[in-house]
Formats: structure tokens, sequence, C-alpha cells
């Protein structure tokens, strides 16, 4: 089954007039920061075909983007490689989720977040959804927004420091990207908090185990 406005209606019909779908990408990669999305619709103009951008092809995850771009309001955030190290990911990725929320033209009355935990200091009221992008279109809307625009950023990034092929791993830990790291070493970009990365560190004596 494909995600639905159930939950959306639902907190409707308790008087949440704007509801915003939130999700974020890029939390396994060893690079790059992690995005996140947020995404109010309007029940009348649901662009056909959401579903959680896992599922979806890049052809398919670019076209519904600018749909859902023409027809939702829609706010980015992310968080760095250097806040990731610092936060750690889950609590980077919630900062960005916030981020997100609060890049939306105007403010949401209730967020319906991916996952099972919830930011903190959101300022709205807001509910965990546990596989959220494949129940909810507003979180599978997010999805796909945040899905794009981390693909982006890691195939400009691609450009900058070539032999990784962030272009086609997004900085995942494909073998090819583990290979690489050996061989050229880390960049900028690198999470170095990640078991991967740390690993080269201690290995050149950089880290501690």
């Amino acid at each position: 089954m494909p995600p639905d406005l159930t939950l959306e209606t639902a907190a409707r019909a308790e008087g949440h007039a704007r509801i915003a779908g939130v999700d974020e990408a890029g939390r396994g990669p060893l690079a790059g920061p992690v995005v996140a999305a947020a995404v109010v619709l309007d029940p009348a103009r649901v662009p056909p075909g959401l579903d959680d951008s896992k599922r979806l092809s890049p052809a398919v995850r670019a076209r519904l983007a600018a749909e859902i771009r023409a027809a939702a309001q829609t706010g980015l955030g992310l968080a760095t490689v250097a806040e990731i190290d610092a936060l750690n990911i889950l609590n980077a990725a919630h900062l960005a989720m916030a981020r997100a929320l609060a890049a939306l033209p105007h403010p949401p009355d209730l967020a319906l977040i991916d996952g099972n935990r919830l930011p903190a200091g959101l300022s709205c009221p807001a509910r965990a959804v546990v596989r959220g992008d494949a129940r909810a279109a507003s979180i599978a809307a997010a999805s796909i927004l945040a899905k794009v625009a981390r693909d982006a950023i890691m195939v400009d990034l691609a450009q900058q420091h070539p032999g990784y092929g962030w272009e086609r791993n997004k900085g995942y830990p494909a073998p090819a990207h583990l290979a690489a790291l050996v061989r050229l070493g880390l960049t900028p970009h690198h999470r170095r908090s990640f078991a991967p990365v740390h690993k080269i560190l201690y290995q050149e004596g950089i880290a501690s185990p």
C-alpha cells in the first residue's frame, strides 16, 4: 500500500490545519551532511505516485520533487559533518529536521516526524510516526525532497573530491568508497566519528582507539 493522507486527515479532524511531514536523508553515509525536508501538502494538489524515496528511481524522485515544490509548502534543513561529529548522527538528524520546519514559509500546527523519537525543542506539536515515509503522504514527500537535495550535494562534492565515487554511492560505505578511503585518505567532508573513518585516523596515529 502506498502512503496516503489518513494521518493528515485525522489530524485535521482534531483541528490542526497545517500539517507538515518531516523526514531526513543521509544518516548512514561516511561523508556529507544529513539533510531533512518538511512538506505541508495541499490535500487538493497531492502529486500522484508519492512513496518512500528508497522505493523510487532517481528519475521518478526528481520528477516528484519538482511537482512537490510546485504544489506544496516546503522547507529544507541540514546538519554539517562537524555537527554530526559533535552531536552524533541522531541528534544531528533531529537538528536538520528542526531547521527544515523552521524553513517553511508558514509555521505548521503539527509535525509528523518519521521515526520513533521526536527532536527536542520543536516550535510546534509533533508526533513520531514509525515507517512514516511508507504511511503518510506528507512524510513520503519530505523523504523525496530530502533525498534529492542530499544527492545533489554529494554529486557536487564528487566534482571537488574525485575518486571516492560519491556521484554514485552518495557517500555510503560502498566497496569503492572504502577502497578510496585507504588509497586517498580523508576529505574535510568525511564523518570522523563513524567507525570506518575513525579506524583510518587511528591507523595513521591521528585518533585514539
